[in-house]
């Protein structure tokens, strides 16, 4: 599914014009976005919590040459669904 898909499926359910479908579907984006940069977390019931995790500087080796390489410190995004969705997605 798409940003698009989301958009049309908020028309079609709800009857919003487009114009505000999308005006909504960035406006939660947006703000899912402005909280995980601020190293909050984002739980949605239901659904699942988003959080940001820090990963520590690492040695790790290129696969074509065998050399040893450095990888650097990074923020990457974790996901973990709820138990509801889980429960709906093995039913």
């Amino acid at each position: 599914m798409t940003k698009a898909d989301l958009v049309d499926s908020i028309y079609e359910k709800i009857g919003l014009s487009k114009k505000e479908s999308i005006q909504i579907v960035e406006l939660v984006f947006e703000i899912m976005r402005a909280e995980l940069e601020k190293g909050n977390k984002v739980k949605i019931s239901g659904f699942g919590n988003f959080n940001v995790r820090d990963k520590n500087i690492r040695r790790g080796r290129n696969p074509q040459t065998g050399d040893a390489i450095e990888i650097s410190a990074r923020s990457v995004l974790n996901f973990k669904a709820s138990p509801v969705l889980k429960k709906a997605l093995n039913e």
